[in-house]
């Protein structure tokens, strides 16, 4: 009999899944099923017929961005589902960037341009992430910047809880090394997400500003692999790299990472003022196109991260949150609107401030969105 492994259940009613030729099939039981499944089928829907991250013999790791399944963590992530369905909204995932020092000059930086080169005091980070845990975050993500610069990383990757939450870090692969990938490990690391632009040196060197940066993005997927990390990359998809979505699966494919992620470049940051630099709806169709068909290929799971949006409705202010290395609170790292200063007010009241401004709701991306640039932003394009 092929295991199950449950995503929920309680006396009445269990979702849970068995893997079945590589794929996660959901199914329900219990005397509630046939009332409580229509509550979580549009949650099944996105797990059905899918490729989980890895599957160990006691557990399935359905992705690199979620706890998993079974633990405490993963109870704690449905929890937090739960009260979404009750219209009181977690932010489920947050990324810090604790140091904005960064040998590279990326074109799509969402990090303003500054001269100060901020970071959060440890104290500080140990702060935010017991606030955050308090308020029912199960993913929390260390960001820059380039985090790896950040002296005391691997003293706040093992503050964090992990029966709570689970620690994943952000890196170009600048400082990466082999001793550097085990002590991450040693430390509780759950995910490493190694960034790409491009699927070759000399595109992604081009978009980082700086010679080398591919083959040190290449090196550091190597070592976490070989640290037994999970593994993913990271991809922001943009006009400039639409076409290169096979290279990155045959790279990807060939490094042997658990996970592609792809997330969608937006007019922020260094990148804002290339409003017509976005991926078109023509772009959308080819990553469609080529998310149908890697599904059924042997290599990496595909997290679609547009297409999740797409059907979700965007996460910003619902179930996302950043705080930028100078303290302040955003929606998400790609929208410069904050919302308070960690320095100043408690996490727990600049959130309730976030979700409750109506400008958050279950559409698409708002940084899309030329009006609300304008009108919340003071953008003009």
């Amino acid at each position: 009999m092929k295991k199950k492994y449950y995503f929920y259940r309680n006396p009445f009613f269990k979702v849970y899944a068995r893997i079945e030729d590589g794929k996660v099939k959901m199914n329900t039981s219990g005397i509630a099923s046939s009332v409580m499944g229509s509550f979580v089928s549009d949650m099944m829907e996105i797990f059905e017929d899918t490729k989980p991250s890895k599957v160990e013999k006691d557990r399935l790791i359905y992705s690199t961005w979620m706890p998993p399944i079974p633990s405490k963590a993963f109870d704690r992530l449905v929890a937090s589902q739960m009260s979404a369905m009750r219209g009181k909204f977690v932010p489920e995932q947050i990324t810090i960037s604790i140091t904005e020092e960064c040998p590279n000059r990326c074109m799509h930086c969402a990090l303003p341009d500054t001269e100060n080169k901020a970071k959060l005091s440890p104290e500080t980070v140990k702060s935010i992430i017991d606030q955050t845990i308090d308020l029912g975050t199960t993913l929390i993500i260390f960001d820059g910047g380039e985090p790896l610069l950040y002296d005391g990383l691997e003293d706040l990757i093992s503050y964090v809880d992990h029966s709570k939450a689970i620690p994943g870090l952000f890196t170009s692969g600048v400082g990466m090394t082999q001793e550097r990938a085990k002590s991450l490990k040693d430390a509780g690391l759950f995910m490493l997400s190694v960034s790409l632009d491009s699927a070759n040196s000399e595109g992604h060197d081009h978009m980082r500003g700086r010679q080398g940066v591919f083959d040190e993005a290449v090196n550091a997927i190597k070592y976490g692999l070989e640290a037994g990390l999970l593994v993913g990359i990271y991809v922001v998809l943009s006009p400039k790299n639409i076409d290169e979505l096979d290279d990155f699966y045959g790279l990807a494919k060939d490094l042997g990472v658990h996970e592609l992620s792809f997330y969608e470049i937006v007019p922020t940051g260094r990148w804002q003022g290339h409003e017509e630099e976005v991926v078109s709806d023509e772009d959308l169709k080819k990553f469609d196109d080529f998310v149908k068909h890697t599904s059924h290929k042997e290599g990496p799971r595909v997290f679609p991260i547009p297409q999740i949006i797409r059907k979700m409705g965007c996460f910003a202010g619902r179930k996302w949150l950043h705080v930028t290395p100078e303290g302040d609170v955003l929606p998400c790292a790609c929208m410069p609107k904050p919302y308070g200063n960690i320095h100043e007010e408690k996490l727990s009241s600049i959130w309730k401030e976030i979700y409750n401004d109506p400008v958050f709701n279950s559409g698409p991306c708002l940084m899309r969105d030329p009006e609300f640039r304008k009108v919340h932003l003071g953008l003009e394009r």
